[in-house]
């Protein structure tokens, strides 16, 4: 269950980036639904299948290395 909890940070990176490069080439992604997300003041780019997708990946990664 740690291991959960570690892979969101991962998660959240991945998608954070992915998102940003997909964002710059003016694309959505399809199917990965990039979207601007706002908090605050603050805007970025944002898709919550390739963060669901990275915290899986990372969460696989880190049960497996255990």
């Amino acid at each position: 269950m740690i291991a959960l909890y570690k892979a969101l940070v991962p998660g959240a990176l991945f998608s954070w980036i992915v998102s940003m490069v997909l964002r710059n080439g003016g694309s959505t992604g399809g199917v990965l639904n990039v979207h601007t997300l706002h908090i605050q003041q603050m805007a970025f780019p944002w898709s919550w299948m390739l963060f669901i997708g990275g915290t899986a990946l990372s969460w696989f990664i880190l049960q497996s290395m255990d």
